[in-house]
């Protein structure tokens, strides 16, 4: 078969993109340990996302002061422009184990936990829109288009096992959280680190599984031919990562028929582990298979799992009524959440992992509507993310907002902060990862970012 010539020049470029995906390809068969800067305190990671801006007030931040104010006029500006009185917080707190972290009595499973967690109460976001603010919570940026956390941490560190994806997300199944995949994008990375997602049902990944009436001889008849095909189109376009990473797609399908079954089938574990997670209750049920699969890939080498809780139709958003939207969300997340962390921690798990209870922004202090029926606005400017495992003080909280809840009144931390330490705990330096794309250096962090050293064991 002829070729085109090619110039000097595509041969320099195409010779140098091939070597960087041969790079990537040594990196994430070598695993945990060839692309550390520093040695970690953690190995994986597990990001549980509460989609639709859980409230500070409400779960993490006690104030007393809001309290005291509780129905005073208070100005200031919030995202739909409905401010209202000052609204207290809604739920009663209790100060929890032999640490005394405040923690509501909204979510009572996790606050079981509260020697374990290290709550961020002082976060700051960058955008007070559901869509961006999940974009910066997971890529740094509010713009869609850059690699989310997941990738970055996938590209870094590469795969411990050669049958499963590095990065496996486990979206709510009632729906997807704004922007829906591009949240677990490898954006301009290589297309090989992108989140691979699996459903917590019967069938935890779509076509997975080779049709009954295909036989064997057929079905690897068809995969060689296929293989064959791509591997001649992949030398005629050297350095093409996305069809490099399909071919690879397919390699790790073929592995993943026979790891993933055994993995997803959650009737194995025990009853007693099912019970402790919520399998008996209709509505625990959906997260906890999420919580309790998630589990099972830790286990088995997956580099970093995110579990969605809520999505764009379901979530977390109380401009309605406050005690109505977070009753409900907190019966489905609190008593998985707890159960998973208690799991982990049975299983010598927590010692190297690096937990992470993230949302996208906190609610307002001033009410949005009267009575009842009182919800709160989106708030990015304070809000409160948990963490607990690897490398982390346990039973502390960091940072101090003011009086009413409404802005860090000492040591805000940004998105890119906790980025920064989130990577710093994987034994990745946040400046050094880094990829060069469009004449810039891109890293997760941006340009800014430093590590928190202040909520580090």
């Amino acid at each position: 078969m002829s070729r085109k010539p090619i110039s000097r020049r595509q041969a320099i470029l195409d010779a140098g993109a091939g070597f960087g995906w041969l790079a990537l390809s040594s990196l994430t068969a070598a695993g945990a340990s060839s692309g550390v800067h520093f040695p970690p305190k953690a190995k994986r990671v597990l990001q549980v996302f509460s989609v639709g801006g859980m409230s500070h007030l409400d779960t993490f931040d006690y104030k007393p002061e809001l309290a005291r104010r509780n129905g005073m006029p208070f100005a200031m500006p919030t995202f739909f422009g409905q401010g209202g009185n000052l609204l207290g917080n809604v739920f009663p707190f209790q100060q929890r184990g032999q640490s005394g972290l405040w923690v509501s009595d909204l979510l009572p499973n996790l606050a079981a936990h509260a020697d374990r967690l290290t709550v961020v109460r002082t976060m700051v976001s960058k955008s007070a829109n559901h869509m961006p603010a999940v974009a910066c919570m997971n890529t740094g940026f509010i713009l869609t288009g850059f690699p989310s956390m997941g990738a970055w941490v996938t590209y870094g560190l590469g795969s411990e096992r050669e049958n499963l994806p590095a990065f496996v997300v486990l979206p709510d199944l009632r729906a997807h959280p704004w922007g829906g995949t591009v949240q677990w994008s490898n954006g301009f990375l290589p297309a090989a680190v992108q989140g691979t997602m699996f459903r917590s049902a019967a069938v935890p990944v779509p076509d997975l599984a080779t049709p009954a009436s295909v036989t064997p001889e057929a079905r690897a008849a068809a995969l060689g031919w296929l293989n064959r095909q791509n591997r001649r189109y992949a030398d005629e376009h050297p350095g093409d990562s996305a069809l490099e990473a399909r071919i690879r797609s397919y390699e790790l399908a073929a592995s993943m028929q026979l790891s993933v079954p055994a993995i997803a089938d959650l009737s194995t574990e025990s009853a007693a582990t099912r019970k402790l997670y919520g399998f008996d209750d209709p509505k625990t049920e959906p997260l906890a298979r999420q919580c309790l699969l998630a589990r099972r890939l830790l286990e088995q080498g997956v580099r970093f799992v995110q579990v969605y809780h809520g999505g764009s139709s379901v979530d977390w958003d109380a401009h309605g009524s406050i005690i109505d939207n977070h009753t409900k969300r907190a019966a489905e997340y609190d008593k998985p959440v707890g159960a998973l962390l208690s799991d982990l921690a049975a299983r010598g798990l927590l010692a190297d992992t690096l937990v992470l209870g993230v949302t996208e922004f906190g609610r307002t202090p001033v009410s949005q509507g009267t009575g009842k029926t009182a919800g709160r606005d989106h708030h990015p400017d304070c809000f409160s993310c948990w963490m607990t495992g690897a490398g982390l003080k346990p039973g502390f909280a960091y940072g101090e907002s003011d009086e009413l809840g409404q802005k860090p009144a000492e040591n805000p931390v940004t998105i890119h902060d906790f980025h920064a330490t989130a990577l710093h705990l994987l034994g990745l330096d946040h400046e050094r990862l880094n990829y060069y794309h469009n004449g810039i250096r891109r890293r997760l962090t941006d340009v800014h970012g430093h590590v928190v050293k202040g909520y580090l064991a």
